[in-house]
């Protein structure tokens, strides 16, 4: 097996994190005896430092030659005034379009060794939580046509939310195929009572849903969804949403389990994944050793499971991390009063330490 691995560590606190998730790569290389290489690329603010591009060509190539991505993070305001079409994250935009990668995975769970992390009541959340949200991510506003208009003398700007029928499908056909591996319940989310490209999304994910007869599929108006990930967080189990909706609630439903920095990201095509925290590049803690870098090490994670079909080795990662955080050790953003505080290395040092 082809276990080659691009490794594009980015900006801010992208670095640090990365480096802890190879850490934990080579740990595993070493218990279940795989050989893991690693080819290292530049993107975003880094890249446009040395090559004036947010995505080289240099890069490219890398990522052409190996079987999955593991990306730390990009952009920060050192590259505010950059032109828009060199902005870090358009070098994070056309990654995601070469890989071709149009579904991206979020698994939000809360470990009950991190309850107290969490800011909802007890209550809500003592059943434990566990979602994957999946985003469609190569469509939607953020790819649609935009641009600016002055009539008379009025400026107007426009972004256009556009899907068509295979690209819903898509997306559709990887969540069902998700939920059958999980608890087999949809929950598509939309605003089909306004817009018309959600009314589109809901009529075509209803015929994919045919295909499917096990699962059960629920409609969720967006704005009811977002309340509900708070009220009732235990009734999702796959949440399919378009690329803008699936980047706000993705974030949301972050704060279930106590932090960004726990929660991790796959990006799904045809061939390459793309895995990486879901947090940003925090530039105003890079460098001081506070990061967390559990969501890395669990994207690494879902690269074993789902790039390379070591799900036994993904599993050791992630009972690893649950047998550090019930010995009580913290990174900053999860830490309570009776908690061990660590920095981000020595997070990655305990993690690897469990499982060789």
């Amino acid at each position: 097996m082809n276990l080659k691995i691009a490794v594009l560590k980015g900006d801010g606190i992208g670095p640090e994190v990365i480096n802890e998730a190879i850490k934990i790569l080579k740990a595993v290389g070493q218990k279940y005896s795989h050989s893991f290489e690693f080819e290292y690329g530049l993107i975003g603010g880094a890249a446009i430092d040395k090559t004036d591009s947010p995505l080289p060509n240099e890069t490219k190539e890398i990522l052409d030659n190996c079987s999955a991505v593991l990306l730390g993070a990009v952009g920060g305001d050192k590259w505010k005034d950059v032109p828009r079409d060199k902005r870090p994250e358009k070098g994070l935009l056309d990654l995601r379009k070469h890989l071709q990668v149009y579904g991206n995975l979020r698994t939000v769970k809360l470990s009950k060794n991190n309850i107290s992390a969490s800011p909802l009541k007890n209550e809500i959340i003592e059943d434990g939580v566990d979602i994957c949200i999946v985003r469609e991510l190569l469509g939607g506003i953020y790819f649609g046509e935009r641009g600016t208009e002055i009539i008379d003398g009025i400026t107007s700007v426009y972004d256009v939310e556009r899907y068509s029928k295979p690209e819903i499908e898509r997306i559709a056909r990887l969540s069902f195929d998700i939920a059958m591996k999980r608890n087999k319940k949809v929950t598509s989310v939309d605003k089909a009572n306004v817009l018309e490209s959600s009314l589109y999304w809901r009529e075509v994910v209803a015929d994919i849903a045919k295909e499917y007869p096990d699962i059960e599929l629920n409609h969720l108006y967006v704005d009811n969804a977002a309340m509900q990930l708070i009220i009732n967080p235990t009734s999702f189990d796959v949440l399919l949403t378009n690329n803008i909706f699936g980047d706000i609630l993705s974030d949301e439903a972050s704060v279930l389990s106590g932090s960004i920095g726990m929660l991790p990201s796959a990006s799904l095509g045809e061939n390459t994944g793309l895995y990486e925290p879901s947090h940003g590049s925090a530039p105003d803690i890079a460098g001081t050793g506070v990061a967390n870098p559990i969501a890395t090490i669990l994207s690494a994670a879902m690269m074993l499971k789902y790039s390379f079909s070591l799900e036994k080795e993904a599993k050791a990662i992630e009972e690893a991390i649950e047998k550090v955080l019930s010995s009580n050790y913290r990174t900053k953003d999860i830490l309570s009063e009776s908690d061990k505080l660590v920095s981000t290395s020595e997070m990655g040092d305990l993690i690897a330490d469990i499982i060789v």
